[in-house]
């Protein structure tokens, strides 16, 4: 696999999706191939039939590596379901010398200090994710690296899962043959991909509706507030849809596709459609309207629940409005009216979000679908993980160098001091052509 692909795989509950992309000149990505098969064996977002899984997972592997004509060797996998909790949390670390200034490392001895939390048994940590830092007491820090301080502190987003859930998608992923590069959040892997910095900032409510989970992002002010899997989604529709008519699963996913709408007032009371009946049986006839009302029951809940979050986090308090009110994608995202319920249930403004906002311009319609949010999110993930790794190599080479060149100069201290300048201009033009291929 060359080294600037990324690939991401999205485990869901009614597709498996493996994305590959890459960064173009203009920073914009790329996708280059995809590849879906059924999901079988994953259920509310969990594992729970490992060889089905498997099998899934290499076949829609297979039709992106053919799309691209690349081999793929890692990937970077989301995680959902209903065992991820998250939480706040505050720490501090006190620095030896606080002549010096905050760096890198000093963050991450913090993160790693949240990362030993002891968490209850069979649970392990899958993100910190920083909010907002305190230096020597004085409050609202967003980026402390370059400033003086004896004591860092921070508040982080712990976001929590189940251990056996995240081994077993690695487990999958192993055993499909792949490597996992990394693990992200699902509705973090979305927001991501379909949100702007402007309604991040604003604050804004991400939905992801998809077959068995509906993910929840909140994001104010540019930080991620809060997250939380609530586990229904279109899956329970269709289901409903096959109990109420009773018709097979097929027939009430393609009903719910074709027919579907969230807003039983748009359909006549004259609008039928007949369905073959099984083997040799009569045609059972539907009303439109029967369908959309027993859609709406569903949609209603779900949305109900969201909104129970959304209020959790603080939305009614006047410092944590969110501004941008929501965006809503996922599969569930393409219901007819929908965006019309939601705005109807939370009376916030609302939107359908497509993961438009980092591809490349001239990128297919079908890639563009809310229903592959989560997998944009994760290619644009791998690829920020690459680059951080690419990143650390040329900091430690230089790093290296500067030791290496400053023995030499111990031993040359006599000598004039032009020596030391073109020592300087080596590492400074190392730095920039680092910078200019990191662009």
């Amino acid at each position: 696999m060359e080294q600037n692909l990324a690939v991401g795989l999205d485990i869901g509950t009614t597709k498996i999706v493996a994305m590959i992309g890459r960064k173009n000149e203009y920073g914009k990505v790329e996708i280059l191939g995809i590849g879906k098969s059924k999901s079988l064996g994953v259920h509310r977002g969990v594992v729970n039939n490992i060889t089905q899984t498997i099998q899934s997972i290499q076949l829609a592997i297979q039709e992106a590596e053919a799309a691209a004509a690349t081999k793929i060797e890692g990937v970077t996998v989301g995680i959902a379901g209903q065992h991820i909790r998250s939480l706040q949390h505050s720490d501090y670390i006190t620095r030896a010398d606080s002549e010096t200034v905050i760096d890198e490392d000093d963050i991450e001895r913090l993160i790693n200090q949240v990362h030993k939390l002891v968490m209850l048994p069979g649970e392990e940590i899958i993100h910190v994710l920083p909010q907002e830092f305190k230096v020597d007491g004085q409050a609202e820090i967003k980026e402390p690296i370059g400033m003086y301080g004896g004591r860092l502190e921070a508040n982080f987003h712990v976001v929590v899962g189940q251990v056996s859930s995240i081994r077993n998608i690695g487990r999958c992923v192993k055993s499909a043959g792949l490597e996992l590069e990394g693990i992200t959040l699902e509705p973090l892997a979305s927001a991501n991909a379909v949100l702007s910095q402007e309604e991040k900032e604003a604050g804004v409510a991400l939905i992801d509706i998809g077959g068995g989970t509906t993910d929840l992002a909140i994001f104010r002010d540019g930080i991620i507030r809060h997250t939380a899997v609530i586990p229904f989604g279109g899956n329970v529709i269709t289901e409903d849809i096959k109990e109420g008519c009773s018709i097979i699963e097929k027939q009430a996913e393609l009903l719910k596709i074709k027919f579907g709408s969230a807003w039983p007032g748009e359909n006549k009371d004259n609008e039928i459609v007949s369905i073959p009946g099984l083997r040799g049986r009569d045609p059972k006839e539907i009303t439109l309207k029967n369908l959309s009302k027993i859609i709406h029951a569903r949609v209603v809940e779900i949305i109900e629940q969201v909104y129970v979050e959304i209020k959790n986090y603080g939305h009614e308090e006047q410092k944590k409005k969110l501004i941008a009110g929501i965006v809503l994608t996922g599969g569930g995202a393409q219901l007819k009216h929908l965006k019309q319920l939601v705005e109807y249930i939370t009376g916030m403004d609302t939107r359908v979000g497509f993961p438009n906002e980092h591809l490349a311009g001239d990128s297919d319609d079908a890639i563009t679908s809310p229903l592959f949010a989560t997998a944009v999110g994760l290619v644009m993930d791998g690829l920020k993980r690459q680059e951080r790794v690419k990143a650390e190599a040329v900091v430690e080479e230089v790093t290296e160098e500067i030791e290496v060149l400053e023995e030499e100069e111990a031993l040359q201290e006599e000598t004039k001091p032009k020596q030391k300048r073109t020592f300087l201009d080596a590492l400074t033009e190392r730095v920039k052509d680092f910078l200019d291929n990191a662009e």
